[in-house]
């Protein structure tokens, strides 16, 4: 198990890891990238649970996500079922994580940013742009670039079809698919391919 995850989690991290898959007896499986989730937690019907974490996530993003849905796990086994993203999965989330808050496990610029995102913890944490863009280290993937770097009025492609960016509101900027004319609401670190 160490192996496995040394290739997924920060090395300092990996004995606090195994300790609470062990300890919560935690059924984890890693898989291919999704589009819209970073993990899952289920409750299956034969009464055992299952955890689900994408494997293209970085090591930070990777470490951050699998304790997420540790803390749904925890959650479930001791409340039942409540709200999945409720006041008790906020506590138990802050709990299981505190001990990963520490610069040998995540950079020190990073660490500013996850405090004040578990002062009351999200359902995403793609929700929180600062910690969103420090988790990725800044940085899109080669050959995209994140909605708020490209300019008002630029085309660009998201899953396969085309956008025109328009202006930002509080958070999140309008972009209309050029296909059908609606607009949609972009986070601003959403990573696109610029095609002008």
């Amino acid at each position: 198990m160490r192996n496995t995850l040394l290739k997924y989690i920060p090395e300092k991290a990996i004995p606090l890891v195994i300790y609470l898959i062990k300890e919560h007896k935690i059924n984890l499986k890693i898989v291919s990238q999704r589009q819209s989730k970073h993990g899952d937690f289920r409750a299956l019907p034969n009464g055992e649970t299952q955890i689900t974490v994408n494997n293209n996530l970085n090591k930070y993003q990777f470490l951050l996500t699998l304790v997420h849905e540790i803390a749904h796990h925890v959650t479930y086994k001791k409340f039942g079922r409540v709200q999945p993203h409720g006041k008790e999965w906020k506590t138990v989330f802050q709990h299981l994580m505190l001990p990963f808050l520490r610069p040998d496990i995540y950079p020190k610029e990073m660490l500013p940013y996850l405090a004040n995102y578990f002062k009351n913890p999200k359902a995403s944490t793609d929700t929180d742009a600062k910690l969103s863009l420090a988790l990725r280290g800044g940085m899109a993937e080669p050959g995209k670039s994140f909605i708020f770097e490209i300019p008002n009025g630029s085309i660009f492609r998201y899953k396969n079809i085309p956008y025109k960016r328009g202006n930002k509101r509080r958070t999140r900027y309008e972009c209309t698919n050029l296909n059908t004319n609606r607009v949609y609401l972009f986070n601003q670190n959403v990573e696109v391919l610029l095609l002008e």
